[in-house]
């Protein structure tokens, strides 16, 4: 009997040795269930020639050509990535709807002697769940925002408290990108799907009796959008908020962002982008900083005069929401500016 989900990552994944994707490459690149692995039955060329089949000759004959294709396909997984799989291996096989891929690999795998399972409506039914959660909600632990201009180490003081044993879900590090036009990163964005089945699964995991702690976002990360249930508690959540001085946020965003010091003609076309929202005089004095390397000023001038106002605005819709501003004088030392939001936190009703 197929094995029917019912959360995003519990006990019932946590039951066997490897969760399988038999779907093609491009599918699982898309999206796929937290720490599966992919062996697929067809390949992308294959899938598609497949379906070819299917609409234009038979149904019979697309499904012949594909038993074949999974037989040798399943044949190369056994004897390569599952060599080594001892007589207790017990794996978990997933399709898009569970159906003829998934299946045809666990009766391949059960053959051998091996406990095999497949998840009964395959990722569709998980990207259901997904959904649900992040879109109806609830967010079972109640939400903590921690707020401050661009350049407060926001991203860093969460990880310091993860550490410290709080629940802290870091979306900016769910979305690879730090959440402002120089923020993009190296190895670039997950897309959508992927983004919502990795925090719909933390979401999961969240212990109702304690809060979790988020920066404070806009709705998009970059190219992802925060989903629904998620922005709404966001949005309703008590705020935190750091109060850092712009020249002390200036020196670490010019430390942090250190891949823009690498790539001078990247932040070049940020500022060309930027162009028609500022002042030319403005933009001609960024320019002349980036020319002479002059990361300090130039950050300075980009918080003071484009994100700090922008930020204002944004922060302004939530300015009942807030329930304490902490003033730092510096960002030297992180630890100690935890300890001031985890004494603060402490404190909240």
């Amino acid at each position: 009997m197929a094995l029917r989900l019912e959360g995003i990552s519990g006990p019932a994944l946590a039951g066997f040795d490897d969760v399988i994707d038999v779907r093609a490459p491009a599918e699982f690149a898309e999206d796929h269930l937290p720490g599966a692995i992919n062996l697929p039955v067809l390949s992308d060329d294959e899938r598609a020639q497949v379906g070819t089949i299917y609409k234009q000759v038979s149904p019979f004959d697309a499904r012949r050509m594909g038993a074949a294709m999974v037989a040798a396909n399943a044949a190369r997984h056994i004897a390569g990535p599952l060599a080594d799989r001892d007589g207790g291996w017990k794996p978990l096989v997933y399709c898009w709807r569970g159906g003829q891929r998934s299946g045809s690999f666990e009766v391949i795998l059960k053959q051998i002697g091996w406990r095999v399972n497949r998840i009964e409506g395959g990722y569709k039914a998980w990207r259901g769940l997904v959904v649900d959660l992040l879109q109806n909600g609830p967010i079972p632990a109640p939400v903590v925002v921690l707020d401050g201009n661009t350049g407060s180490a926001k991203t860093e003081i969460l990880h310091i408290l993860a550490a410290r044993g709080h629940q802290v879900i870091d979306l900016e590090g769910l979305a690879r990108h730090r959440g402002s036009l120089f923020g993009a990163v190296a190895e670039g964005q997950p897309g959508q799907k992927l983004f919502e089945g990795r925090l719909a699964a933390q979401i999961e995991a969240l212990d109702p009796a304690r809060p979790v702690i988020v920066e404070a976002e806009s709705s998009r990360i970059g190219n992802i959008t925060i989903p629904k249930a998620m922005w709404q508690a966001i949005c309703a959540a008590p705020r935190l908020r750091l109060e850092i001085p712009v020249e002390a946020r200036a020196a670490y965003t010019a430390l942090r962002y250190d891949d823009m010091v690498a790539d001078p003609d990247r932040v070049q076309a940020i500022l060309t982008r930027l162009a028609p929202q500022h002042p030319a005089e403005r933009i001609e004095t960024w320019r002349g900083q980036l020319a002479r390397r002059e990361w300090k000023e130039l950050s300075q001038g980009l918080l003071r005069d484009h994100y700090d106002p922008r930020y204002l605005k944004h922060r302004l819709r939530y300015a009942e929401r807030e329930r304490g501003v902490l003033a730092v004088k510096g960002l030297d030392d992180l630890e100690r500016v935890a300890d001031r939001v985890q004494d603060a936190l402490a404190r909240l009703p």
